[in-house]
């Protein structure tokens, strides 16, 4: 399989951006991807453009990349608009990597951009998220969820107004601190590890440190769930070049993607962890990259939810399964740890700008890799692993992608 390098990456603060257009957050991160990689518009020979929220937010559909891309002077090219849930970003970043593959070009561009801040629309915002799953059964769902581990959670217990998906995350947590015996404290140990690690993110949304105590104290959502452990609405972009090894200039910062592995949703009980897609595609990837956890120095995790990134390192075998709580509360997963994991202060403290969070995974990751990450650097990084997931389908996300990069 032809070697394919990225070779530019750029991306704009994430948080609300009210007063700036989804064109104005793309032209930020593309111009700086395209200076990073030392290219001017007209080298760039196919684009794919992950966003999910234009069209029901803005009513702006169809031909979302085309209009973003037009003022940059990216046209006339193959656009693709990819629409994939929380894994818009990565699936866009799969396809570039095919279409080289497949020598149909040698240069491409992938952008995630996402625009989710509107004061005046909340219903309209909250009522996406409940999109990503089968709207048809919802009420089914929702029943299940609630169900799972519900004599784990205390009979007076508050809660907020959330996105539907808070409700998915709190079940599946409850059925694994059921099954595996972990905790609110160890859940709240990966929130606090993720804002502690964003203080030194420029481009995060938040960046105040947590105790772990500070996080149990924080606003419940829905238990075992408070604020501090879920992701924000945010506004984005994110934009990285991939190319073919024969257009590589600059190999000494150039970093290589050596596998992906790619799953959607089965028919399974919640009991059998290990049939979970997160882990199907991360043994996909270490198929396709020859590598295997133990030869990654850092990790990026869909933590939507802390709770998410306990199952999520276990999904990737950095932890044995049903270890993830006591794993991270060790402080394996923190700048320093064996395996740090979310060092930029993943979606719970970074953002979660939906279209644009599998970009950012992978741009955060070339950083490392490169030695340019500031204050979040991990030391002598050669190689580092992403998990994106999206949407909700039986008793899991609807889809997962994992990356494998390497230097």
């Amino acid at each position: 399989m032809s070697a394919i390098f990225i070779t530019g990456t750029g991306m704009t603060r994430l948080g609300k951006h009210i007063d700036r257009s989804v064109k104005d957050l793309v032209r930020e991160a593309v111009t700086a991807a395209l200076d990073d990689a030392g290219l001017t518009p007209e080298r760039i020979q196919a684009a794919f453009f992950a966003n999910t929220r234009q069209p029901m937010l803005e009513g702006q559909n169809a031909v979302r990349g085309e209009i973003a891309l037009a003022p940059l002077g990216i046209e006339g090219i193959a656009i693709v608009n990819v629409e994939n849930a929380c894994a818009s970003g990565s699936s866009a970043v799969a396809l570039a990597a095919s279409m080289i593959r497949a020598s149909e070009a040698e240069t491409v561009l992938v952008v995630g951009a996402e625009k989710m801040v509107f004061p005046d629309r909340t219903d309209q915002v909250m009522a996406a998220f409940r999109g990503g799953t089968d709207i048809e059964a919802i009420d089914d769902i929702a029943a299940r969820m609630e169900a799972l581990g519900k004599a784990l959670a205390p009979k007076d217990a508050p809660s907020a107004p959330r996105s539907f998906f808070m409700d998915i995350y709190a079940g599946i947590a409850r059925a694994h601190m059921e099954a595996f015996g972990t905790t609110r404290e160890q859940i709240a140990e990966a929130a606090a590890k993720n804002h502690s690690h964003a203080a030194h993110n420029p481009k995060a949304q938040y960046r105040t440190p947590f105790t772990a105590d500070q996080v149990l104290a924080d606003k419940p959502v829905v238990w075992p769930l408070t604020r501090a452990m879920c992701a924000p609405v945010s506004d984005g972009a994110t934009a990285i070049v991939l190319q073919a090894e024969s257009a590589v200039r600059d190999r000494k910062r150039a970093v290589r993607l050596a596998g992906q592995g790619w799953t959607t949703a089965t028919s399974r009980d919640i009991a059998d962890w290990d049939a979970h897609l997160g882990k199907r595609a991360a043994d996909q990837a270490w198929e396709a990259s020859g590598l295997g956890p133990e030869d990654m120095d850092i990790a990026e995790v869909h933590d939507a939810t802390s709770f998410a990134e306990i199952l999520q390192i276990e999904n990737l075998g950095l932890c044995p399964r049903g270890q993830g709580g006591p794993f991270t509360a060790s402080g394996a997963t923190r700048l320093g740890g064996s395996i740090p994991v979310n060092a930029g202060g993943g979606l719970v403290a970074k953002g979660h700008p939906v279209g644009a969070t599998g970009v950012i995974q992978i741009a955060e990751i070339c950083a490392q890799l490169r030695g340019e990450a500031g204050a979040m650097q991990v030391e002598n990084a050669r190689a580092g692993v992403c998990e994106n997931g999206g949407g909700f389908l039986g008793v899991e996300e609807a889809v997962t992608l994992v990356t494998v990069l390497t230097r």
